[in-house]
Order: C-alpha cells, then sequence, then structure tokens
C-alpha cells in the first residue's frame, strides 16, 4: 500500500510540501478550503496565489541570501521554483514573477501528479488521529476555527500581525513626460535588462507635502481584538514608516539612490518605484507602497505623486491578519509538534516570513514526512544552508520568549572562524560557496535525493 500523507493548505509552503513528498513516491490529499471559503486577501482559487507582492525578492545566489534559497532550493527539485522561473517577468535583481501564470502553473502540476488528490473542502479543527502523518501548513491566513483549535492543542496563545498589500497600477495610466524607466545603479537583471523599474520623482517640497498627507490620512479602522497586534517590522504600511519620521521613507522605499531623472540630469529627493506585476507588462506594483488607508484615500494621496496625477488602479492596498505559532517552543527539528508529532507544520504559520520562505520549509515538511512514512532516515539540512539556517532558527536558535517572524539572512548562518579572516562581500560569496558544498552532500546522503523538479 502507497504511504498517505494529508496537507491542509494550498498555498506556497502546502504546494511544495505536496510536490516533495508525491515525488519521493508518497499518496497525498491536498485540503484547500478556496473555493468553499474565502479569504480576505485571495482573489482565486489557485493554488499557490500570491496575495500581496509578485516578487520573490533578489535572484543573486553569490551574495544575498534569499537568492542563495532560490538556487538551494532549484537544486532539491523545488516546484514553486521551476514554475517561477518559468514565468518570470523583468524586475532588475529580483525575481519578479506573472502572478496568474505562476499559480496556474503550479496548480497545473498537482492536479496532473497521479500521487496528488486535491480536496476543495474547509478543515475546521485539527485533524483526527487516523489520519495519521499530516502537514498544516495555513499560512498566514488561518481560519479562526482552525487556529483556535491549534492554540487550544498547543497551550499557547497563537499570535498574529498585520500584513499589508501593495497597490498595483495601469501601466497606461502612467505619465510618462515624468516617469521614466532604470533600474537603481543600472543593475542588470536575470534578462539582461537595465532599466526594469518604472521611476517617480519627487522635490523636496512634493515629498514633505506627500508624507504629511500620509500621515493625515483616513486609515482602516482596527477591531477592538486588532488593536494590540503588532506589525511586521519587514513589511510596514507605509504611512506608519512615514509616522517614524519625515526623512524615513526618502531613506526606505523612497530612497532615490542609484537613480537619476534622465529629464533633470539630477537626482530626486524621493522616488517613487514602480515594479512589473504581470508578463504582459500591463500592470505595474508599487514598491514598499503596503497600506492601511482606506480605498479613497489612497486614490486621493497617490494621485499626487508626480507622474500619477490620472493612475487607475487594478487593485488598491488592503491589510489582513497573519497568524504563526510559537515554533521554537512547539516544534522540533523535523517541523513536528512535539505534543502531537503525527502533525507537522509548515510555511509562515511557523514564523517564517516571505514567499520563497514559506515555500522551503513547505519542502522540508514534505521530505521530512516522506522519509518517515517511507522508514527512511529524514536528515536535516547543515546549517550552513539556506535551508538549513532557516529552519535551525525557528525549531530552536530563536528566542521563544521573543518570537517573531524572520526572513532568511546571513545573521542566520554559523560564522566562519577568525583564522579564515573572511570579511565584507567575501563574506557573504564564502558562505554560500560554502552552502552550495554542503546542500549537495546533504542531497547525496537523503534518499530523497534531488527530487524532480516540475516540466
Amino acid at each position: 500500500m502507497t504511504a498517505r500523507l494529508h496537507i491542509i493548505g494550498g498555498g506556497l509552503a502546502g504546494s511544495e510540501s505536496a510536490w516533495a513528498a508525491a515525488q519521493a513516491g508518497v499518496s497525498v490529499i491536498l485540503h484547500e478550503m478556496r473555493p468553499v471559503r474565502g479569504t480576505e486577501a485571495h482573489q482565486t482559487d489557485s493554488l499557490a496565489e500570491l496575495v500581496c507582492s509578485n516578487s520573490f525578492r533578489s535572484d543573486d545566489a553569490a551574495n544575498n541570501a534569499v537568492g542563495l534559497l532560490h538556487e538551494e532550493m532549484r537544486r532539491a527539485g523545488s516546484l514553486v521554483m521551476a514554475a517561477a522561473d518559468a514565468h518570470k517577468l523583468p524586475a532588475g535583481g529580483a525575481l519578479a514573477v506573472d502572478r496568474h501564470g505562476f499559480s496556474a502553473a503550479v496548480t497545473a502540476a498537482l492536479e496532473n501528479h497521479p500521487l496528488v488528490t486535491i480536496a476543495r473542502e474547509e478543515i475546521t479543527a485539527l485533524p483526527p488521529a487516523d489520519w495519521g502523518a499530516t502537514i498544516i501548513a495555513t499560512g498566514p491566513l488561518t481560519s479562526a476555527s482552525l487556529g483556535a483549535a491549534m492554540a487550544a492543542a498547543t497551550g499557547q496563545d497563537q499570535l498574529a500581525f498585520f500584513d499589508a498589500i501593495a497597490p498595483i497600477i495601469h501601466r497606461e495610466s502612467i505619465n510618462f513626460d515624468i516617469a521614466w524607466f532604470q533600474s537603481r545603479y543600472d543593475k542588470e537583471g536575470p534578462g539582461g535588462g537595465v532599466a526594469d523599474y518604472i521611476n517617480l520623482p519627487l522635490n523636496e517640497a512634493q515629498y514633505k507635502d506627500f508624507v504629511a498627507a500620509l500621515i493625515a490620512g483616513e486609515k482602516t479602522d482596527f477591531k477592538e481584538w486588532e488593536k494590540t497586534t503588532p506589525y511586521f517590522e519587514a513589511c510596514l504600511p507605509i504611512e506608519v514608516m512615514a509616522a517614524r519620521g519625515e526623512q524615513t521613507l526618502a531613506f526606505g522605499p523612497m530612497k532615490p539612490v542609484g537613480l537619476m531623472d534622465p529629464r533633470t540630469g539630477t537626482r530626486a529627493h524621493a522616488v517613487v518605484q514602480l515594479r512589473q506585476d504581470n508578463k504582459l507588462g500591463t500592470l505595474w506594483n508599487m514598491v514598499g507602497f503596503q497600506t492601511k488607508l482606506k480605498h479613497a484615500e489612497q486614490v486621493r494621496i497617490f494621485r499626487t505623486i508626480p507622474g500619477l496625477e490620472n493612475a487607475q488602479f487594478a487593485r488598491l492596498g488592503g491589510l489582513h491578519r497573519n497568524t504563526f505559532i510559537n515554533s521554537p517552543r512547539l516544534l522540533d527539528g523535523q517541523l513536528r509538534l512535539k505534543a502531537q508529532p503525527h502533525l507537522r507544520f509548515a510555511g509562515q504559520v511557523t514564523g517564517v516570513e516571505g514567499y520563497v520562505e514559506s515555500a522551503a520549509i513547505g519542502l522540508l515538511a514534505g521530505r521530512f514526512a516522506a522519509a518517515e512514512l517511507l522508514g527512511a532516515e529524514a536528515l536535516p539540512p547543515p546549517p550552513t544552508t539556506a535551508l538549513g539556517a532557516l529552519i535551525s532558527h525557528i525549531t530552536g536558535g530563536a528566542d521563544a520568549r521573543t518570537f517573531q517572524p524572520m526572513n532568511v539572512n546571513f545573521g542566520l548562518f554559523p560564522e566562519f572562524p577568525k583564522s579564515a579572516k573572511i570579511r565584507g562581500k567575501d563574506r557573504k560569496q564564502a558562505m554560500s560557496a560554502r552552502a552550495l558544498e554542503d546542500l549537495a552532500v546533504w542531497l547525496g546522503h537523503t534518499i530523497l535525493g534531488r527530487g524532480q523538479a516540475a516540466e
């Protein structure tokens, strides 16, 4: 009889878990509640739908930890990375994707896999023991009923923060008498382009007026139980950043460095960047402009940005709740719930932040579960790899008393001995080289091997 694995949640992590396990020869039932029950942020019933940005961030495997994670996942047979590579868009040094093509590819791969069954139903409680091995990958939008069941089972209060969505603009409504194409420092992207972003300049007076408008703009009201929920520092609403100081945005998402206004030949005081959001190039995302402003206020305030006077919005910004568990306290090194080891957790619900990080934890959960069901040893990836550093952090490296969501970064990797005297950029490149060498050894020793990516 083929071993069977249940997975709850068809987002990035659940989809990656299902693919990894099925490729190893395990029969998978993937439970996804959409379209039976929707969420505040999803717009389709596709698997692995991207609800916020369409960027997987840097694709530089030599100098950036998330780029290294991309490469490690590719080598481990990741479905998410295969779909992302097949539907990538020009975005400088970043890996951005056509969101609809990407999710369609992931959905088709899983629907067509002979060992995967997709069950469209809501799971409202922790599964019964007779389900056996189960991965919970319900993501940041875990339903209230399942979230309550998780809290009851763990004995810990569930933790939550707010994650905000940036607006998307129709390209044809942008004023190119003002806007221009350029990547920061003219950096060449994966597709060879050096002008992958649309740039909108503000002089000092325009910038100050814009910041004041953001701070004064009418915001979405919080429900009483939401008022004490903290934001994730790496994805703050634009108006929250603005309130921290008049020049905060000029040194953050609106920094003008590496950009030159071709009309004036000078650098603007601040610049708003737009990143391509679909393959056709008709939709552009406001980089770093996640917001909780009310919709009418967004239209009014964002149209004061030079070049966006007549902007038409394909999607306005929004706000959704993000739920995660205290993984360092609750999970073991193979993502199993210590109190109920037949349950594993994967994705953002474990306290990782970011599309790729969520998928990476899904990949590991799927591999661990498959190895266990097949009677094989489930070796964890070395902590010197991006995969290993990430899982090591959430399952014990972080302080459980102050645990907050974390993106992958080189600060999670073991340092070199002081005698090695590796510093600066050389340190990152050395860490990346070491990671890929150690990953090759890990993949060679695990029964699952490299796996097979989607065609």
